[in-house]
């Protein structure tokens, strides 16, 4: 069994207020809204057994931690490790945003879009580079969870932190893959769930959730100045319910999956939708469809370079029977995905290939101010995931997708800068907090 690891960042702070940069001071306190956003994220995991507690020692995120296991009634207490701290940006500690970027401009500009090359000088005149230095605290850290908390010990520990050291973490947790930092987002009182499977002679890391603020209000996270895309896996098939693999069989929605399409339209009905896209499949489209009721002047364009993996020979089989007849294969394919040949059907390099390309051309297509729904399957949103976190073909099992589940990439305004993955595989519009679909079968 796997050890779960629930990422939280602090709520919001007195310094988040008034944009100030807060690093490692100690000055700023949860605000009222803060205390609910902790309160909030304690009722939503109500039925999550966890095992263990760390917090930054920092009030903000202390105040945090405590607010979660007191909403739970949970008598467990965090334990406060400075392994958790905040970035130390020493000098700009106390300045507003505005302060930060007049008086420090070329190292602001290059915190923004390249924050592993910032350079500063602490008051006792050395420089450092605080990102570096962040990222072997971030090593240490995990290192020392894990050997505390091994993966095989069906584990489950919260971690109260906040946004750069958190996104370190998953930075760390990922291989360090380049851009990772400015590819991820992590909002105040935000839950990220990370499954440290074992495998082989350690452990393999996959993504449950990322960022998700579906227990606060608003449930997304407020867009960027670039376009947005919203992708959704369909809904469930008696296939993926029975463990069958798909592939491109045609197979529609069961009554389960068209229930998760109607909950994932009460998710995003709010969500203002100018463009949608789908896999040319039923049943992506028919999801598509359940979401758009809320939508009835958006469209839906049939994309058939987001079908799912052609599994060829496999298609409409049971594992078991698949063990029984390509055993060395089927094992090959869920330890090096990358390496395999479907008999008679593709390779993830070739989802890989046109799932991305039919992904860059959506986004090509879209105005800043435009949001697009995208609605697909399991293997071609693990490859457009894995190349937005900067991973790759081998990487695609670090991704899980539910069936209906909810991401949201926010597209860069700025040339040379990565997609920014705003949240990734909501499912707590289909009950609890923890991905509870199907596990189907690829």
């Amino acid at each position: 069994m796997p050890l779960r690891l629930l990422l939280v960042r602090h709520g919001l702070s007195s310094f988040n207020v008034e944009r100030r940069i807060q690093g490692r001071d100690d000055l700023s306190t949860l605000t009222a809204t803060g205390q609910d956003q902790a309160r909030r994220l304690g009722q939503a995991l109500a039925d999550v057994p966890i095992n263990a507690a760390y917090s930054s020692p920092l009030k903000r995120a202390a105040s945090t931690a405590t607010g979660i296991l007191d909403a739970r009634n949970d008598a467990l207490r965090p334990n406060l490790d400075e392994g958790l701290l905040e970035i130390d940006l020493e000098p700009w500690s106390g300045l507003t945003a505005d302060e930060r970027s007049e008086r420090f401009p070329e190292q602001f500009a290059t915190w923004k879009r390249n924050p592993e090359a910032l350079e500063l000088i602490r008051k006792d005149g050395c420089s450092y580079r605080p990102y570096e230095e962040l990222m072997q605290q971030a090593n240490s850290f995990l290192e020392e969870l894990i050997r505390r908390h091994p993966v095989t010990g069906d584990e489950t520990v919260l971690l109260v932190g906040h946004n750069a050291i958190l996104r370190c973490l998953i930075v760390s947790l990922l291989g360090d893959p380049q851009q990772g930092f400015r590819r991820l987002r992590l909002d105040n009182a935000s839950l990220s769930v990370f499954n440290l499977i074992p495998h082989d002679n350690g452990h393999q890391v996959q993504i449950e959730c990322l960022n998700s603020t579906a227990h606060l209000e608003p449930p997304l996270p407020g867009k960027g100045s670039g376009s947005r895309l919203i992708l959704v896996r369909h809904g469930e098939t008696n296939w993926n319910r029975e463990g069958r693999f798909q592939g491109q069989i045609d197979i529609p929605l069961n009554s389960n999956g068209h229930a998760q399409a109607e909950a994932a339209r009460g998710f995003l009905q709010n969500v203002s939708l100018q463009k949608a896209y789908s896999s040319s499949m039923s049943r992506p489209r028919e999801t598509a469809e359940g979401i758009l009721k809320s939508h009835p002047g958006v469209s839906i364009t049939l994309t058939d370079g987001l079908m799912e993996i052609g599994h060829g020979l496999w298609e409409g089989k049971l594992e078991s029977e698949i063990q029984a007849d390509w055993g060395d294969l089927l094992e090959a394919w869920k330890r090096t995905p990358e390496r395999v040949q479907m008999p008679e059907g593709e390779t993830i390099q070739d989802v890989w290939t046109r799932s991305v390309d039919s992904w860059n051309a959506i986004a090509s297509d879209l105005d800043a101010a435009e949001t697009a729904l995208v609605v697909a399957h399991d293997a071609v949103n693990k490859t457009i995931l894995c190349h937005l976190l900067g991973l790759s073909p081998a990487d695609i099992w670090s991704v899980k997708q539910g069936n209906g589940g909810v991401t949201v990439v926010d597209m860069p305004s700025e040339p040379g800068q990565p997609a920014v993955v705003a949240c990734l595989n909501l499912t707590s519009h289909l009950g609890g907090v923890l991905d509870r679909t199907a596990a189907g079968a690829l």
